[in-house]
């Protein structure tokens, strides 16, 4: 299966874009969520499954890129510290995790609730007692600072006279 930009290839069926879609949504999700918020969420499954670590944690930097007027030519903007980690889950699934930061536990707290979320015994439980929470959170969050924000706007008006 190739995916490239926007384009798919003929073998990728709908089913396989909207799961591509549901874990992208997932992770970034769990990735913004506040750590506590996400072991508070995590602690209410009262999920325990045996975890083996595959690769890391490991901890740094990842280059950022700009784009002048977001289309045009990229340009270095810096880096970011970020951590990331794959896990395995004792059902099999594989779960991996990059968030922005050093906090090995949330990132290895969000690879453990991938691989759940792929796990079909588990993926309603996560969706409905982890995901759907802390997106709606998220969500909030974003309104109070919207709405905050255009408690501040200035709008500035030229007046042409006909003087010119």
């Amino acid at each position: 299966m190739a995916l490239a930009g926007n384009e798919l290839d003929e073998t990728t069926g709908d089913a396989t874009v909207r799961e591509i879609a549901r874990r992208q949504r997932l992770l970034s999700v769990l990735a913004k969520a506040p750590a506590n918020e996400l072991l508070k969420c995590w602690k209410q499954t009262g999920l325990d499954p045996a975890v083996e670590l595959l690769r890391g944690p490991e901890s740094g930097l990842v280059a950022l890129q700009g784009r002048a007027g977001g289309t045009g030519q990229p340009f270095h903007v810096g880096e970011v510290s970020a951590t990331r980690v794959t896990v395995r889950i004792g059902s099999g699934q594989v779960g991996h995790a990059m968030i922005g930061g050093r906090d090995t536990r949330k990132a290895q707290l969000v690879a453990v609730i991938d691989a759940l979320a792929q796990d079909p015994a588990h993926a309603d439980l996560v969706e409905r007692e982890i995901v759907a929470p802390l997106e709606q959170l998220g969500n909030e969050a974003d309104a109070k600072v919207r709405r905050e924000t255009a408690a501040t706007r200035v709008n500035f008006f030229t007046m042409v006279r006909g003087e010119d």
